[in-house]
């Protein structure tokens, strides 16, 4: 029998992975991602996050809005 955790891990692990890919990941995967991550995960998701925008341009304003909700979230 599959644990809640680990349910809720590989959910995680599949859409940071999606979120990786995706030139412009989808903002709902990204909220199902930030309401399932394990600690483990947090940081990479962070540097996959930071990449984009540093990759882009004119990186979205939603988009580091939401680096910064995560980063706040962290332990200081």
């Amino acid at each position: 029998m599959v644990s809640r955790q680990q349910a809720e891990t590989a959910l995680a692990r599949v859409l940071l992975e999606r979120i990786r890919n995706d030139a412009y990941p989808s903002t709902t995967q990204m909220t199902m991602l930030e309401q399932v991550i394990p600690a483990s995960l947090v940081q990479e998701y962070m540097n996959v996050l930071l990449t984009k925008v540093s990759q882009d341009q004119w990186p979205s304003i939603p988009m580091l809005a939401r680096i910064r909700r995560v980063a706040q979230a962290l332990p200081a």
